[in-house]
């Protein structure tokens, strides 16, 4: 419906100073609202490359309205809201915000708003749909390269958590401080929950206890020969918010350790004098090496060759 000018003698609009006023001389034309979802609706947010869908996820509608210079939606998430703007001009840019916090969160449901996040920072094409169509959308810059490489490294640390929670059978939420040695441990758990060998800084010596017998190579080791080694201990073990996890028992070895020469001299003298049961020495990797990791129902398929840790600010252990 239309009133032309004519027929109007004023309008008047109440509100805030800003928007109210008294006008002449103007038009009046009414029609239908645009149909929009109620909030409460589920809808979902999709991401492209192209006309392919990378991904896609669920969340609830929480607004949607429209306003003299855009439209606005927010959808919530579990632990997250994406907030997105649209203007009305055409040819002008959408800004989409997205906001999250990981307190009191469990890994799996960190991840689900890291992976989020790290869609939205490589940029993009996105869409927010309703089952009765888009209810908005756009295209996304790329976010800088450092934010990318945080985001990553937050992620790594979360998988790395949830794999040992789900291997230990002991879910808690995402620690919010973590020491760098609890990182290294974290690392080192999950690399051995996957079979692989890996090199602890932690253990760059071992210490052990004669039973009295001779041999060629026992003696050769204690006159200061590189020999390799090789033990178990009862379970590798970490300790993260309270919680003690316990991966299982853990095989260390190295091919080249020496025997401490104060040690293996008095080693030697308590063999040559029948009375070297109880003894105790300690051996250690040559060239500052660490022993090696392998838990016990995993096989060194890769010959006790030890996978990098991979973890940023953190000398690979050798």
């Amino acid at each position: 419906m239309v009133l032309p000018r004519g027929a109007v003698e004023s309008l008047t609009v109440s509100g805030p100073e800003w928007l109210s006023g008294e006008h002449r001389d103007v038009e009046v034309r009414w029609q239908p609202a645009d149909k929009v979802p109620l909030a409460g609706t589920a809808v979902e947010v999709a991401f492209f490359d192209g006309e392919h869908v990378t991904a896609c996820y669920p969340g609830t509608l929480a607004h949607v309205g429209r306003g003299s210079v855009g439209r606005s939606v927010r959808v919530d998430l579990a632990g997250g809201s994406l907030e997105l703007m649209i203007p009305a001009a055409s040819g002008a840019s959408a800004s989409l915000r997205f906001t999250f916090s990981l307190e009191k969160l469990e890994p799996a449901a960190g991840l689900r708003l890291l992976r989020i996040y790290q869609r939205i920072a490589a940029g993009g094409a996105f869409e927010v749909r309703a089952s009765a169509g888009v209810i908005g959308g756009g295209e996304l810059p790329p976010r800088p390269e450092a934010a990318r490489q945080e985001a990553a490294q937050l992620r790594s640390y979360i998988e790395d958590l949830e794999a040992v929670q789900r291997h230990c059978e002991q879910y808690f939420p995402i620690p919010d401080e973590l020491t760098p040695t609890d990182r290294i441990a974290l690392r080192m758990a999950r690399l051995l929950i996957q079979g692989h060998c890996v090199a602890s800084p932690f253990m760059t010596r071992a210490r052990f206890t004669l039973n009295g017998q001779d041999s060629p190579t026992l003696r050769s080791l204690l006159s200061g020969e590189p020999h390799a080694v090789r033990g178990s201990t009862a379970a590798f073990a970490l300790t993260l918010a309270g919680r003690h996890l316990e991966l299982g028992p853990v095989h260390f070895y190295h091919p080249h350790v020496t025997v401490d020469e104060e040690d293996g001299r008095r080693a030697l003298a308590a063999l040559e004098a029948g009375r070297s049961e109880g003894c105790e020495v300690t051996v250690r990797p040559v060239g500052g090496e660490c022993f090696r990791h392998l838990l016990h129902d995993a096989a060194p398929g890769s010959g006790w060759t030890p996978v990098p840790l991979e973890l940023p600010g953190f000398t690979e252990p050798r």
